[in-house]
């Protein structure tokens, strides 16, 4: 992990951050309305969304979102919560520096304290070796078509 990085959750004051990583991402301009956009789909997201923000000496340097899936109650078993892994980005000049790496330890490490049944993602074909290392494995073939890559949660005591 490079020098004077911070990784941590993004908060509303964010969206102009969160709104220009997007936009390098989609290879497009961030104006004043996507800012708020963005702003209101933070909010919109509620607590079941969590998003990092990873900064480099000051300056936003990637991203990525967890939502929370809550399953629906079953008699006989106790409630049960996974994690969708999103949107994980990194400027380009700053890859391959342990910045996505952190990231995604942010959201496990999250992922393991709320106790999560699972964590899944859907992949760019690119980076399937890097959620592999990270000890994510490939769905059954419930995932249809999808690339869908799966790290269970942390053993139940």
């Amino acid at each position: 992990m490079p020098d004077g990085l911070v990784v941590r959750v993004a908060g509303p004051d964010d969206a102009p951050a969160l709104a220009e990583l997007r936009a390098l991402w989609s290879d497009a301009a961030a104006d004043a309305a996507f800012e708020r956009r963005m702003a209101e789909w933070l909010d919109s997201e509620g607590d079941r969304r969590t998003v990092w923000l990873a900064c480099l000496d000051g300056e936003p340097v990637g991203m990525a979102s967890l939502f929370e899936y809550r399953r629906m109650p079953r008699p006989g078993r106790a409630d049960s919560r996974w994690g969708y892994v999103s949107n994980m980005f990194v400027r380009e000049e700053h890859r391959a520096r342990g910045i996505g790496a952190a990231l995604l330890a942010a959201i496990v490490a999250a992922a393991d304290e709320r106790d999560y049944a699972r964590l899944v993602l859907s992949p760019s074909e690119r980076a399937v070796p890097f959620y592999r290392r990270a000890g994510f494995g490939a769905a059954d073939a419930a995932g249809g078509g999808d690339r869908l890559l799966v790290r269970p949660g942390r053993p139940v005591e």
